[in-house]
């Protein structure tokens, strides 16, 4: 007869074979269904599929040479990274809407192609942005170029923040640019890597072609980017931008008016055509500080809200 001593060591071994048996048992059962559900999670984001190339495409009409390989990975590698950032690019898009219509007929009017419009987009998103080297605006100047392309930058004013007045700046530069180079594709290489840097480049290395040139890692992404925001922008639903017509931002309902003498207070000011200071700001937001000199002989326009 077993003693209860025996009893208790015998129930005692039962017990933790029993666990152990169990633990063995879903541990491999974990185990083995884990790449099951890792595997199903990772196939079924679509962004992580790699997108489609046009198999032709230009930029302002100079055509793309997608047949080298460099130039198709270059292009690949931009449009690999901005069709997955979706959030951000969603916003570019809703805003297209209510900026193109006013940026478009300014670059036709000047005589720039239409194209130009991507690389506003790739400086600044459509975003009254200041970057780390203080290059301001939807156009990106910096404060020694923007006086060069005839914009007022004061503590007061700053016109780099005037969308109608920096886009003509900006096309002053680029018709000056195409001048010495006379290549839409380096003008758009130039207005980040500059004319002087891209001219020397292109000396040294005895080549024509933005294409084919070795320029600052910048400026060789810089172009593929444009184009990059082209193909996104101009087909969204062929690269998984799903966006309603009726979600697109409105061009602002405004009217002008034209100041002549100085405004001491520009809330008095704003509160006396009927709107607020924040939306006299939001509309115009080349007025930095909350009083407006006027010098003898100059004028400003606002553009105010319309009620």
């Amino acid at each position: 007869m077993l003693s209860k001593r025996s009893i208790w060591l015998f129930l005692t071994g039962a017990i933790v074979l029993a666990g152990l048996v169990s633990y063995t048992v879903s541990y491999f059962y974990v185990k083995a269904q884990a790449p099951k559900t890792i595997i199903k999670q990772v196939s079924s984001k679509e962004s992580y599929l790699l997108p489609n190339l046009p198999s032709k495409l230009d930029f302002a009409g100079e055509a793309v040479p997608l047949e080298k390989p460099d130039v198709h990975e270059r292009l690949l590698r931009e449009m690999l990274i901005n069709t997955n950032l979706h959030a951000g690019n969603t916003w570019i898009l809703l805003q297209t809407s209510r900026w193109f219509p006013l940026i478009v007929p300014i670059l036709k009017e000047e005589g720039v192609p239409e194209d130009f419009k991507y690389l506003c987009v790739a400086e600044s998103g459509l975003q009254q942005v200041v970057s780390k080297s203080d290059a301001v605006g939807f156009w990106q100047f910096l404060e020694e170029t923007g006086k060069q392309s005839g914009l007022e930058i004061s503590k007061q004013v700053d016109e780099r923040y005037h969308v109608e007045k920096s886009t003509r700046a900006a096309c002053r530069y680029f018709k000056r640019a195409y001048a010495k180079f006379g290549s839409w594709t380096l003008v758009a290489a130039a207005f980040n890597c500059g004319e002087a840097g891209v001219e020397k480049f292109m000396n040294q290395q005895q080549v024509k072609s933005y294409y084919d040139a070795l320029l600052p890692d910048e400026t060789m992404r810089y172009v593929f980017r444009i184009l990059a925001f082209k193909n996104i922008i101009s087909q969204p639903k062929q690269y998984h931008f799903s966006v309603k017509e009726k979600d697109y931002f409105s061009p602002r309902n405004t009217y002008t008016d034209t100041i002549r003498a100085t405004v001491k207070d520009l809330a008095v000011y704003a509160k006396s055509k009927g709107c607020t200071y924040k939306e006299l700001k939001i509309f115009n937001p080349w007025l930095r500080e909350k009083d407006l000199v006027v010098k003898k002989g100059k004028e400003y326009i606002v553009l105010l809200p319309k009620l």
